[in-house]
């Protein structure tokens, strides 16, 4: 069995732009499973914990990336926060290959500081928030197979780094 490659990472590290390159070099289906749970809803990200809550997006989001983790031939873009709920990470750990894309909170935030749909964002101190996130988070993305530093590569860079530790990994059992 060929298994899936699984994006994890900081809400705007890059893993959908990453995915779609990979995909597109791969000849792989690619799943935003941002993307893909706002379709589901019929609204944002945003609205979606504005008005039913982050327990609901929680709920929502194990479901579909545990039903999207069932595929082959997949690179699947996961939500920041995901990769911290231990049935998907137990699913991405038995189905895919997975990699941290990671880069510094200073990117982060000067990244993020131009979005306005990031619904874990809306507090005043943008880098203390993004600070405190990525510290929680940061022991659990390491449990991914592979860190990929991103700071100073860029984006062919990154996939063509992906694509080689993926091809020697991915057959693995």
């Amino acid at each position: 069995m060929t298994k899936n490659l699984v994006l994890t990472g900081m809400m705007g590290v890059g893993k959908s732009t990453i995915g779609k390159s990979l995909a597109k070099r791969l000849s792989y289906n690619f799943i935003d499973m941002d993307r893909l749970i706002e379709d589901r809803e019929g609204c944002s990200i945003n609205i979606i914990f504005k008005n039913k809550g982050e327990n609901y997006f929680r709920k929502i989001e194990t479901s579909l990336s545990l039903r999207e983790l069932k595929k082959n031939n997949t690179i699947i873009s996961l939500g920041g926060g995901a990769f911290l709920n231990n049935s998907i990470r137990k699913a991405v750990k038995d189905t895919s290959v997975s990699f941290w894309l990671d880069v510094s909170i200073n990117e982060l935030v000067k990244r993020l500081t131009k979005t306005k749909k990031r619904p874990l964002l809306f507090k005043k101190n943008m880098k203390d928030t993004v600070s405190k996130i990525y510290l929680e988070r940061k022991r659990i993305y390491n449990e991914s197979d592979f860190r990929i530093k991103c700071k100073f590569l860029k984006r062919e860079a990154i996939v063509d780094k992906i694509i080689k530790l993926y091809e020697k990994s991915r057959n693995k059992i």
